[in-house]
């Protein structure tokens, strides 16, 4: 403080003294003191003696407190409350030079420290003086030296150990002193021994060492327990008195009394207890107390002279606690002691490295520090058939569990199984969070090739289980998106290098482009898994639109690693990783390898959905980054020099830069025009398309590279009708390199290395004229429709700024190049590299000829001669080389619904990370193989069917095609084959094979009408339509539009109906053929009229096919969304096209039993109505008519194509023709919808069918049987007017093979049906062995069944059926004489006395068949035969059962 400033306070505050300053002596001290005490101040701290709260009262006077020494000195500070004042929140954090810059002159430091330290009384507000009074007080021992003896380690030996547990030699010396010192205080042997025993006699004053002896089976543990006369736990410390060592042997005296008056089991029983109630960890607590405390008292043993027989002569009760602990604690002291025995075998000979007595302080080795400079122990050599923990090297790979590698390699650490080699997943885990950086990315990048190996499926055969799973379930997915946010440049390029590995497959993608080119291949499905767990019945009501936007909201609620759990991508997406990969792309500045996985990661993404190549576009800066540093239209030179070595990929163009912003186009129209004019593309595109790839300064394979995707990219632009403004500035570039394909057949036969991917640049030109003549051909449309609605306010498309004549001349050079190409087909491997070229020729003539047809500017004339021109000179003379029809018979081998191993899951597949399972590559006889024939022969049928649709006369030229055996094979064999499982490895290959399908049919249908020669194939072209009907996957809506148009309900595919069919029919059931029951048909409750047979059934419904089509076609409307995009896509209509990605994969277009669907969807409305509270009085004309076309259409199939409804089980067909029943109240009355009904039974009653019957399996499309059947018997209660077929369906589900709660729902709680349940047995098609065997071993049941028949509830007369059952299981079970339980056998009994007790004339009759059936007969009026009289087993079974009752009756009576 300054001398002005401190002055003026002195005179201010008159008698304040002064401070002392830093340099003043002592002597100043002393003044200071003398002036102090001459002005008699008051001081700072005073001293008071507060009253104890605990001992008295806070107004106590002085004169009541206790003396001076029983209390403790309390220190108070001046102005501080007692009680602590409430703590508020601190100040904001602010900056420290901005609080230290600004101070006054006058300004006191001690005013403001005070200032700013508020709570000081939190800590200095009462100082309590520690309790003493119980502490002994030792007096220091006297010495000659004048200062203390210093005290040196070397003095002491260091042979005393104390503790099992390592020390260092320090800590041994200090031990060895304490025991020193212990051993030269403790009292002697005989007063230690004098001591022990004089409590122990006061405890059991009668027994002395010479009269009991200690037992030969005593543990030694349990002589400690009851001799010890000192506590191991409670000490007394804590109470606070010098008589707490009294009160805590006092304690210990009476525990001893009370284990000595238990008996052993006593013991165990209280042990038990204890243990049951005690937290475990106090009770480990009190047993190392234990451990110690019996120790240091063996210690002690050991360090006496005296002889142990006085201990072991003490008399000990026989009990069990001591042998329990030492069973529990013998595992520690086994380890403890191995432990030992290993130190103590150790030697300098163990050692790499011998110690040397120069070396300092190594006098004295210590083997337990170095025994990880041991040799490991080689590794287990044994087999076993347990599992153990998968070991990685740095490189991936798995190690061998017995592999003995050198410990040079670095694989080797002192984790768990220190002598195996390689780090598990788990050290690797802990490693990626370690604080060392070198660690954390060498963990990274083993983890990132681990997965990349594991998802390449080297490990299926090795490992049990799937790596990927574990991982993500562990939390693998956040460790890298946390990772990726670390400063460190190493880890963070370990961690994208790992996601990428985690989520990009290249093969996947590498395929992906393949079929770019293919028919209909630019379009893909989206990648997103189909997670049905998370949607909710409750949304089935919901529109597309409304189920979307509660999906988005569901997903933006929940936290990140739940919505990763199901969807990787989306789980990321949720974290902003766009937003970290711009900033490492654009700050960073990665080395090219991290750049390119980046940009890999992205395409995955982009590939994703719609929604999330939006979020990529919204991403501030992140596409203006890639496209601004990785597609630029200026670079350095020097790049393209050979052996150039990148150092930065920023600045240079980049192929999968190129490729990002093409898969990211392919997410709809929006995003393509704002890559186009917002991010500058156009001048992109004409940037590396107007250059020659050998002009660009880069190397050759990334040039070509580039260039073909650019043409990609534009191609997917003019798919949607956009940049087709460039092709005017670019035509002279276009019609160059259509000029210099054929030059490509000279680097085939000369084997260049770039052939491949010069072939795929050619492909990506040819399908980029390919959409652009197609947008060319909706220019007159669009021209059209806006002058005609020119006056309208509606918005209107413009048409495109190419027209037909701009790619009028483009068909010649097409052409020309196709005969080249043609003319290698016999050179087997240039035409495998030439072959997708030529298919993407095939692709651009359907699509010109298809287009060219509806140019009015076109003279049809002229259109017609140049198809049958290139039929004769180019289509003919190939459909007739030999190599065709190699290519036929490879259908079979390569398709993926005739193999469907071919397109199943990867080893590693995980839901929530889509994947085409195309790791380490697809054979070549794989659909998608190097030597698959469908992308050529899909498109050359696409070719064929555009030529025959535009020129009718030509179909017959095509009709070798047909005929083809290899193709007639593979239809053969694909719609037998069950129905494929729809995965995402599966979905995209499953479509290009339906389209090569489909263009069979399509071709077929053409021929049908004209080739006489054609009925031979309308069976198998017929069930090869039916099954793609039920395949079809969502996207090829327009397809199965017009399959359902053309094909299903065609009269021409059903040439039974021309050719005998329904009179084949009628002579079947008159023979019975194929069955081995008569097949009856139950009769109707409504009015008798004659039933028309089978046959006339079937010609009816042939004769109503067309109507029968048109109410197919009316109850699948709610897919017409879905089919005008789908129309758009297929039919070329450029303008309408809103997205290259498909929808959703979540199953077929169609369910499998689509041929119920009218039926289903009629029961779902009046179901839904009467849920309302609707109530359906009468029931609309087209409701019966709509149900009998769908009983008509079921009965056809079932019929002449009974084996394309395989794959819907009887059971569902059952429960479907169920709903004629549920559907408004008497339609199934209805004349035409009975007889339907009863012919469709009558198949499904037969043998094979109900073998095949399985009413307990779940059934698709339906929740439960049990609650359907249960809503079929109040049907019937209300409406059945017991009517027989009715009835018939009420007795089909309780057969003796179904579940027994369907029988127990009509005996239990729907007995009302058993009146009108009048099916007679010579109308019942089900033969009734089904019902009554095996014997009902169903107690509850065969009560209900003997309560109906005593009661009359049953009878023959109204229930014939089930009379018939009843009375076979009772007779069956009180007749059985098989052991059972008490129960059962009284009730069995019970049952047979009451049986012989009936007497009433209808109970008479009851009475004969319970006792006297034999066996079923259908002939019989009854349903059964009977026994004259009784066999004699049963007879005298029967006495005795009756005689018995009598004799304990009997008193009774008498009484």
């Amino acid at each position: 403080m300054p001398s002005k400033c401190r002055a003026g306070l002195q005179e201010q505050e008159g008698r304040m003294l002064s401070r002392p300053k830093p340099g003043e002596s002592e002597a100043d001290l002393i003044h200071f003191q003398n002036q102090f005490l001459a002005a008699r101040a008051s001081p700072a701290v005073k001293i008071v003696k507060k009253a104890d709260k605990r001992k008295g009262e806070e107004g106590s006077t002085d004169s009541e407190r206790p003396p001076l020494q029983d209390s403790k000195d309390v220190v108070m500070l001046d102005d501080f409350p007692d009680i602590l004042p409430a703590l508020t929140p601190g100040p904001p954090k602010k900056s420290k030079i901005k609080s230290a810059s600004v101070h006054f002159e006058d300004e006191d430091p001690e005013e403001r420290l005070e200032s700013h330290d508020r709570h000081v009384t939190a800590v200095f507000s009462k100082i309590i003086e520690r309790d003493t009074s119980a502490v002994a007080v030792t007096m220091p021992v006297p010495t000659g030296d004048p200062f203390p003896r210093t005290f040196h380690r070397s003095e002491i030996k260091s042979e005393v150990k104390v503790g099992s547990g390592r020390k260092s030699i320090f800590a041994q010396k200090m031990a060895a002193r304490r025991a020193a010192e212990k051993e030269a205080t403790a009292p002697s042997a005989a007063e230690c021994v004098q001591i022990r025993s004089t409590p122990r006699d006061a405890l059991d004053p009668e027994g002395s060492a010479e009269e009991a002896p200690r037992p030969g089976n005593r543990d030694d543990k349990a002589d400690d327990f009851f001799t010890t006369q000192r506590p191991c736990i409670i000490t007394g410390e804590g109470l606070g008195s010098q008589k707490s060592e009294q009160e805590a042997q006092a304690i210990h005296k009476e525990n001893l009394e009370k284990l000595q008056s238990m008996s052993q089991e006593e013991i165990l029983q209280e042990q038990e207890k204890l243990l049951a109630q005690l937290d475990p960890s106090l009770v480990a607590f009190l047993k190392s107390r234990r451990g110690v405390n019996v120790g240091q008292k063996n210690e002690l043993k050991k360090e006496q002279n005296r002889p142990e027989e006085f201990v072991e002569s003490l008399t000990v009760p026989q009990h069990g606690v001591g042998a329990s602990l030492s069973i529990q604690e013998s595992g520690l002291e086994e380890s403890v002691r191995k432990e030992e025995n290993m130190k103590m075998e150790m030697t300098d000979d163990d050692l790499p490295v011998k110690p040397k007595k120069e070396w300092i302080h190594m006098d004295n080795v210590e083997f337990e520090k170095l025994e990880w400079m041991k040799d490991l122990p080689s590794p287990r050599q044994k087999k076993t058939k347990k599992g153990m923990q998968a070991r990685f090297s740095l490189k991936g790979d798995l190690i061998p569990a017995d592999a003995d590698l050198p410990t040079h390699l670095g694989l080797h650490h002192h984790g768990e199984e220190a002598e195996r080699a390689g780090y598990s997943l788990q050290e690797l885990f802990h490693l990626s969070r370690s604080q060392v950086i070198q660690q954390r990315t060498l963990a990274l990048q083993v983890l990132g090739r681990i997965v990349q190996k594991a998802r390449a499926g080297e490990f299926a055969s090795s490992l049990k289980g799937s790596i990927l799973r574990l991982l993500l379930d562990a939390g693998f997915l956040f460790l890298l998106r946390f990772s990726l946010d670390d400063a460190v440049d190493n880890v963070m390029a370990a961690s994208v290098g790992a996601l990428r590995a985690l989520l990009v497959s290249l093969d996947d993608e590498k395929y992906l482009d393949w079929t770019f080119s293919w028919y209909q291949g630019m379009a893909a499905f989206p990648f997103v898994p189909n997670n049905e767990e998370e949607e909710e019945e409750e949304e089935e009501e919901l529109t597309g639109t409304e189920k979307s936007q509660n999906k988005k909201l569901k997903d933006e609620n929940k936290p990140d690693p739940d919505v990763a759990r199901y969807d990787v991508v989306k789980g990321l997406l949720k974290t902003r990783i766009q937003h970290r990969l711009r900033y490492i792309l654009e700050v960073v500045r990665p080395v090219p390898t991290v750049v390119l996985d980046i940009l890999h990661i992205l395409t995955h993404i982009a590939r994703h959905s719609s929604e999330a190549c939006s979020q990529l576009l919204d991403c501030p800066r992140l596409i203006d980054t890639i496209v601004r540093e990785f597609i630029p239209t200026q670079w350095d030179p020097h790049v393209a020099e050979p052996g150039c070595l990148l150092t930065s990929l920023h600045g240079v163009a980049c192929s999968t830069a190129m490729k990002f912003i093409r898969v990211l186009a392919s997410g709809g129209r929006n995003a393509t025009a704002r890559l186009l004019n917002k991010f500058e593309m156009k001048s992109r595109l004409i940037r590396f398309i107007a250059e020659d790839p050998q002009d660009l300064l880069l190397p050759k394979e990334e040039a070509i590279r580039l260039s073909t995707e650019a043409f990609r990219l534009w191609a997917v632009a003019a798919g949607y009708g956009q940049a087709c403004d460039l092709y005017r500035d670019l035509y002279p570039v276009l019609v160059r390199i259509l000029q210099s394909l054929p030059e490509l057949l000279s680097s085939c036969h000369e084997k260049n290395p770039m052939r491949e991917l010069s072939v795929q640049r050619a492909t990506a030109v040819i399908t980029l004229l390919m959409h652009v003549t197609q947008t060319a051909g909706c220019t007159v449309e669009l021209q059209a429709k806006l002058s005609s609605n020119s006056s309208e306010a509606s918005e209107q498309i413009p048409p495109p700024p190419v027209a037909w004549n701009h790619v009028s001349g483009l068909q010649p050079f097409i052409e020309t190049g196709l005969k080249k190409i043609l003319q290698e087909i016999s050179q087997t491997e240039t035409w495998q590299t030439l072959q997708p070229l030529t298919t993407t020729y095939m692709i651009y003539l359907g699509v010109y000829y298809r287009a060219c047809s509806q140019q009015p500017s076109v003279n049809p004339v002229d259109c017609l001669e140049e198809l049958e021109r290139l039929t004769s000179e180019v289509l003919q003379p190939l459909l007739s080389q030999p190599a065709i029809r190699s290519m036929w018979d490879l259908l079979r081998p390569c398709s993926a619904l005739c193999n469907p191993l071919s397109c199943s899951l990867g080893p590693e597949s995980v839901l929530s990370i889509i994947s085409l399972s195309c790791t380490g590559g697809k054979p070549s006889l794989n659909l998608v193989g190097s030597k698959s024939p469908f992308p050529f022969l899909t498109a050359l049928l696409f070719l064929i069917n555009s030529i025959t649709h535009i020129h009718k006369g030509l179909i017959s030229k095509y009709s070798s095609v047909l005929s083809f055996g290899g193709l007639k094979d593979y239809l053969h064999q694909s719609w037998q084959t069950g129905p494929p499982s729809v995965t995402p490895s599966s979905a995209w290959m499953l479509r290009h094979e339906y389209h090569l399908q489909y263009f069979v049919l399509a071709l077929a249908k053409r021929m049908a009408g004209t080739c006489p020669d054609y009925r031979q194939h309308a069976s198998l072209h017929h069930c090869v339509a039916l099954a793609l009907l039920s395949r079809l996957l969502p996207g090829s809506e327009h397809l199965a539009y017009e399959v359902l148009l053309d094909l299903a309900f065609n009269p021409e595919f059903l040439p039974e109906g021309k050719t005998g069919g329904p009179e084949a029919a009628d002579f079947s059931d008159i023979l019975h053929l194929g069955t081995s029951a008569k097949l009856a048909q139950p009769g109707s409750a409504a009015a008798a009229s004659s039933k028309p047979t089978r046959g006339a059934l079937l010609k009816e419904s042939y004769q109503n096919l067309p109507v029968i089509r048109s109410c197919y076609l009316s109850h699948f409307v709610h897919l017409q969304p879905a089919l005008v995009h789908s129309q758009a896509s297929y039919e070329g209509r450029n303008y309408l096209i809103q997205s290259m990605l498909l929808p959703e994969v979540k199953g077929p277009i169609l369910p499998s039993d689509w041929p119920f669907f009218p039926l289903i969807s009629l029961y779902n409305k009046v179901t839904n109505a009467e849920t309302r509270g609707a109530v359906l009085n009468s029931l609309p004309l087209d409701l019966v008519n709509t149900v009998t076309w769908n009983l008509q259409w079921v009965l056809l199939l079932e019929t002449w194509r009974a084996k394309t409804l395989q794959s819907i089980p009887t059971a569902a067909k059952l429960a479907r023709l169920m709903c004629v029943f549920l559907t408004g109240g008497d339609l199934f009355l209805e004349a035409l919808i009975h007889c339907y009904t009863a012919a469709l039974l009558s198949i499904y009653c037969q043998p094979k069918a109900l073998d095949s019957l399985n009413l307990d399996a779940p059934l698709p499309g339906l929740a439960s049987f049990h609650d359907l059947y249960i809503s079929l018997l109040e049907q019937f209660e209300g409406v059945s007017f017991g009517d027989p077929l009715f009835g018939v369906f009420v007795l089909l589900p309780l057969q003796k093979r179904f579940s027994v709660h369907l029988r127990l729902s009509v005996f239990g709680e729907h007995t009302s049906i058993l009146r009108a349940l009048g099916v007679p047995l010579q109308q019942f098609p089900v033969p009734l062995e089904r019902y009554t065997s095996p014997p009902e071993d169903n107690l509850n049941l065969l009560r209900l069944y003997f309560r109906t028949l005593v009661t009359s509830a049953l009878r023959h007369t109204w229930c014939p059926v089930l009379y018939v059952v009843a009375v076979a299981h009772v007779n069956s079970f009180i007749f059985s004489q098989d052991s059972t339980t008490q129960e059962a056998d009284a009730a069995r009994k019970s049952m047979l006395r009451k049986t012989w007790l009936l007497v009433d004339e209808v109970q008479s009759t009851l009475k004969k068949h319970l006792l006297y059936y034999r066996l079923l007969n259908a002939e019989s009026p009854v349903g059964f035969d009977l026994y004259e009289q009784l066999p004699p087993m049963r007879l005298k079974y029967l006495q005795t059962v009756i005689q018995k009752e009598n004799k304990e009756n009997a008193p009774v009576l008498v009484s």
